[in-house]
C-alpha cells in the first residue's frame, strides 16, 4: 500500500495506485498453515486421495456436529451438490428461484431440463420474496429454491409454510451462509436440504468443494449413492449417479478451516464494524446490516449505492476503486434473467423483477476477510469518501478516458 487515497490516477498517467498488489473480494481465508501442511503430507503418505477417505469422513462429521444436522455430504463443488440435491428431491417441470443469485443456481436446474422461474426479492434483505413466489406457482411447479444472500437467512418460516401449503419441495442454496443461524438454529437444518459451497472465495473453503446438509435419512442415502456413481458397495451399482466426490486434499483444507472459524469470524466482524463506522453518514452509501443476535460469518461486505443521494453511481465507484488496485465487485449483476440462455427464453422477465433490477444496479461488494487489515479498510473507506465528495470530478475523469 502506498498511502495514496484519491482517485487521481484515473486522470494522471502512471500514478501509483493505493495498493501495490491487487486487493480482491474473496481472497481465501487460510487457517493454521503448519497444521494444513502436516495434514497434506499425511494424505500424500497414506496414498488414499479420494473415494470417501478418512479425512472426508472427518470433515463431514465435524461439519454435521457444528450445524446440528444428521447428514453432511461433502462433494467436489457446490454446483454438483446443487444438481444432485435437485435430482434427489425429484424436482421437475418448473422450480421458483431468485434471479438475484449466482448463475449456478438456475443453471443447476436448466442443466437438468427443469425450467427456472425467476422470482423477485425483498428490497431490504435481498432474498427471495415469499409473497411474489406464491404468485408464480403453476400446475408445473414442483419446488422452490431460496438463497441466503450475503449469509442473511431467507424468510424461512414463510417459505416453509408456502411449501407445505402448496405441496412443494423446498431447497436452500446456503453458499454464503456457512456458520450462520436463523432463530438460533444453524443454517443447514432448514427445508428438505441445504447446499453449501466451499469454493476458494467462500468464508470456509476446501480449495474447491461443496456439500449437502439434511436430516432426512432417505434423502441422504440417495444423495450418497448419486455422488458416487450409484455404488452401494464393491461392484454393486444400484442407482444412477455421477462423480461428485470430494478429495482428501480438499477435506484437510476444510478441517483446518473449521479449526479457525472463530478467528475468521472475528476478523470479518472487526472489518464490518470498521467499514460501518468509517462510512457512516455518507449520503447514498448504505452498508448491509447483519442481525448480530444470530450467528453470522460477516463474509460479504456490501454497499448499496443510491446515485440520487450519493451523486455518483455504483459503477463509477467500482472504477475508482479498481484504479487503486481494489478489485471490488458488482453482485449479482445484471441478474440471472439478463444472462443466457434465460435472456432469450424470458425476454420480459424484468417486468416482474423490479426490485432485482434496482438492487443489481446498486450493490457493491468490498474486500474483507483475513487478507484485509485495519489500515486497508481505512484506505478503502477514504477513497470512497473522496469519490463521493468529488463526484462531478470523478464523472468528468471517467468520461474523458
Amino acid at each position: 500500500m502506498t498511502g495514496k487515497t484519491t482517485f487521481q490516477n484515473l486522470a494522471v498517467a502512471g500514478a501509483a495506485p493505493a495498493f501495490s498488489e491487487p486487493l480482491h473480494v474473496g481472497r481465501p481465508n487460510i487457517g493454521n498453515r503448519a497444521r494444513l501442511m502436516e495434514r497434506i503430507e499425511a494424505v500424500i503418505d497414506s496414498r488414499w486421495y479420494s473415494n470417501n477417505g478418512p479425512r472426508v469422513q472427518e470433515f463431514e462429521q465435524e461439519a454435521a456436529r457444528l450445524l446440528g444436522v444428521k447428514h453432511f455430504i461433502a462433494m467436489c463443488n457446490g454446483t454438483i451438490a446443487l444438481e444432485i440435491a435437485i435430482r434427489a428431491l425429484g424436482f421437475k417441470g418448473e422450480v421458483i428461484v431468485p434471479s438475484f443469485t449466482f448463475i449456478a443456481t438456475p443453471h443447476s436446474l436448466q442443466w437438468q431440463e427443469i425450467t427456472p422461474v425467476f422470482c423477485d426479492i425483498d428490497p431490504l434483505t435481498h432474498n427471495i420474496d415469499p409473497v411474489a413466489a406464491e404468485k408464480l406457482i403453476t400446475p408445473r411447479t414442483t419446488g422452490i429454491i431460496g438463497v441466503h444472500v450475503w449469509g442473511r437467512p431467507c424468510n424461512i418460516t414463510a417459505l416453509e409454510d408456502l411449501a407445505r401449503r402448496r405441496n412443494l419441495g423446498l431447497l436452500f442454496d446456503a453458499s454464503h451462509a456457512f456458520g450462520c443461524s436463523s432463530g438460533g438454529k444453524m443454517i443447514g437444518s432448514f427445508g428438505q436440504a441445504e447446499v453449501f459451497s466451499f469454493h476458494a472465495t467462500k468464508f470456509l473453503n476446501t480449495f474447491e468443494g461443496g456439500a449437502v446438509a439434511t436430516s432426512d435419512d432417505d434423502l441422504a442415502h440417495r444423495i450418497r449413492l448419486m455422488k458416487n456413481f450409484g455404488f452401494a458397495g464393491y461392484d454393486n451399482v444400484i442407482y444412477p449417479g455421477t462423480n461428485g466426490k470430494m478429495t482428501e486434499m480438499s477435506a484437510v483444507m476444510g478441517i483446518t478451516g473449521l479449526e479457525s472459524i472463530g478467528d475468521f469470524i472475528a476478523v470479518n466482524r472487526r472489518n464490518y464494524h470498521q467499514y460501518a463506522a468509517e462510512l457512516a453518514g455518507l449520503p447514498g452509501i448504505d452498508i448491509n446490516v447483519f442481525d448480530e443476535s444470530e450467528k453470522c460469518n460477516f463474509q460479504y461486505l456490501t454497499l448499496e449505492v443510491d446515485e440520487s443521494r450519493a451523486g455518483i453511481c455504483r459503477d463509477d465507484i467500482v472504477s475508482v476503486l479498481q484504479a487503486e488496485n481494489i478489485l471490488a465487485r458488482r453482485y449479482f449483476y445484471p441478474g440471472c434473467h439478463n444472462m443466457e440462455p434465460y435472456k432469450s427464453f424470458f425476454p420480459n422477465a424484468h417486468l416482474i423483477l423490479p426490485e432485482t433490477t434496482k438492487i443489481a444496479a446498486r450493490i457493491l461488494v468490498l474486500p474483507t476477510g483475513t487478507a484485509v487489515g485495519e489500515a486497508g479498510v481505512s484506505t478503502i473507506c477514504q477513497i470512497i469518501r473522496t469519490a463521493v465528495a468529488n463526484a462531478p470530478a470523478v464523472r468528468n475523469s471517467l468520461s474523458a478516458r
